[in-house]
């Protein structure tokens, strides 16, 4: 490239805003093109703006913690970032700080969202419902689809992977308008960098359609599936070794902590979890093998392998912060040994 080329480097963070944060983003132009996380530079932005700050002592640090191509722009990366206090600590809305890395575990979540067009799921009528749920599942065709929404899903697919991010995969989901998107990562941290990054990738590729994206877990009140972001974990612990008294204890740590994780899974989630439509009520705590209906969901392979392999809780909602989720199911972990 020419010795003038300028690289334009869009930093994104999580703001304060509750129960749970907002992407927010600004373009950095630079000379220089960044070969690793280390060549992008503390910057400054407004937290009065962002509810991180009050407007007498208005700044706020962004910290780089991950750098991704962005080939949605010309001479484009996207620098993840953590909010920092001016004096370089953790801003209190910085939950990515408040856990140590833990390399050895690996997380895929499984994020559902709705394609929203004119206020409405993409699809639904401008008056009353579509038909009930059943075809949209893993759907295909214009009826079902639509073609604006195969556009928009695939290519967010090719922007995620063109990230470096491992994407695992997509699906139309159970109600209309509805889709899940799935990324894995070794790494506490990691993981949850990505799916912020594939999550800002998905809003901004839903605006050249003229489409929104709602994570709300019950956007749709009635017999409509909610959306939820399936949290499939592992140890080393329980890859290698693994053993039935072990999973017993497991499941009996995530009993006793219930309502701490629940917590931690997202707003209004006593509006998805009900019992219903594919869900554990918000108030109990069960697990059982294929059983969508539990909390925790553990694989037939789990078993088949002396108890051995990843589980999946079923609880996290489509808006929880990944860094929260993780947070929580590493400290019951470590309670249980």
């Amino acid at each position: 490239m020419s010795s003038d080329t300028k690289f334009k480097l869009e930093y994104i963070w999580l703001d304060g805003y509750l129960p749970e944060p907002n992407l927010r983003g600004k373009t950095k132009i630079v000379s220089e093109e960044p070969k690793s996380v280390d060549d992008c530079p503390v910057w400054g932005f407004d937290g009065s703006s962002t509810e991180q700050a009050d407007g007498s002592s208005s700044d706020c640090m962004l910290k780089p913690v991950g750098l991704y191509p962005d080939t949605g722009r010309k001479n484009g990366y996207i620098v993840m970032c953590e909010v920092m206090n001016p004096d370089m600590t953790p801003h209190a809305s910085n939950f990515r700080a408040q856990y140590d890395d833990d390399p050895d575990l690996w997380i895929g979540f499984e994020q559902e969202y709705f394609l929203m067009e004119n206020g409405r799921p993409f699809g639904f009528p401008e008056d009353g419902y579509p038909g009930p749920q059943g075809t949209y599942y893993c759907g295909v065709g214009h009826g079902d689809m639509g073609d604006i929404a195969r556009q928009c899903v695939e290519e967010h697919i090719d922007a995620v992977l063109d990230a470096g991010i491992n994407h695992e995969g997509i699906n139309a989901e159970v109600a209309k308008g509805q889709w899940e998107f799935q990324i894995f990562s070794p790494g506490a941290k990691k993981v949850c960098d990505d799916l912020w990054v594939a999550r800002y990738l998905l809003m901004r590729t839903a605006e050249k359609y003229g489409l929104s994206i709602e994570f709300h877990c019950k956007p749709v009140s009635g017999d409509w599936n909610g959306s939820g972001m399936h949290t499939n974990f592992s140890t080393k612990k329980m890859r290698e070794e693994g053993g039935e008294a072990y999973f017993k204890s497991l499941m009996d740590g995530f009993e006793k902590n219930r309502e701490e994780h629940i917590a931690a899974y997202g707003p209004d989630n006593e509006l998805r979890l009900t019992g219903l439509h594919e869900t554990q009520s918000i108030d109990k705590f069960s697990w059982g093998v294929a059983d969508r209906g539990a909390s925790i969901r553990v694989p037939h392979a789990f078993v088949n392998d002396g108890y051995k392999g990843y589980l999946e809780d079923r609880r996290p909602n489509s808006k929880a912060d990944p860094y929260k989720i993780v947070s929580r199911i590493l400290k019951t972990i470590s309670e249980v040994g």
